[in-house]
């Protein structure tokens, strides 16, 4: 059964997250990829607001499809989150606290969930249809310049996801092959 989650994420909520824990998440969460995280971060170089509330907030790192009539959203797949690593502390700082992709996480950005009480959930890749039916509102707050690649903000109702790495610093990549290697 999966644990419901919503959003904002709080340090408590999280803090009874580990790995391998199936959620279903709703609420508010935004897109984000790589060229969307520069220009966020050099919004707060510039001393600028954000489009968006950072605090609690859950960055889905996604470049959805157009949607057709009739549809919120195209297909919304998870992207490689790695590419995001850079700006991941910055975001932490200010006050993110989830993160949705694909894929394993650098040290930092390990450390930066220990720190900051923050969490990384895995989307499953290749569902990007079975996403975008999770999704009930979509709307572009910031960067249209950037196409799929703009700042969406996303209502998500029951949105499945699994936990990858928890604020305690484990990992379920590295925790899945240690158990496999057993057998």
């Amino acid at each position: 059964m999966a644990i419901k989650v919503e959003t904002p994420l709080t340090d408590n909520v999280i803090k009874e997250l580990k790995i391998g824990d199936e959620i279903s998440l709703s609420g508010i969460i935004y897109t984000a990829r790589d060229a969307a995280h520069q220009k966020l971060v050099d919004l707060m170089a510039e001393g600028k607001d954000l489009p968006f509330d950072p605090k609690g907030s859950v960055i889905f790192y996604v470049g959805p499809s157009p949607a057709k009539p009739g549809q919120v959203i195209g297909a919304a797949g998870p992207t490689t989150s790695y590419r995001m690593d850079p700006f991941v502390p910055k975001m932490l700082e200010v006050g993110m606290k989830g993160m949705i992709g694909k894929g394993s996480r650098g040290e930092e950005v390990i450390k930066g969930l220990q720190d900051y009480t923050a969490i990384y959930f895995g989307a499953t890749g290749g569902a990007a249809a079975l996403l975008a039916k999770s999704i009930v509102e979509c709307e572009v707050i910031a960067f249209d310049d950037l196409g799929p690649e703009a700042v969406r903000k996303l209502t998500v109702k029951d949105m499945p996801l699994i936990v990858i790495n928890d604020c305690k610093g484990n990992d379920l990549y590295v925790e899945g092959r240690k158990e496999w290697s057993r057998e």
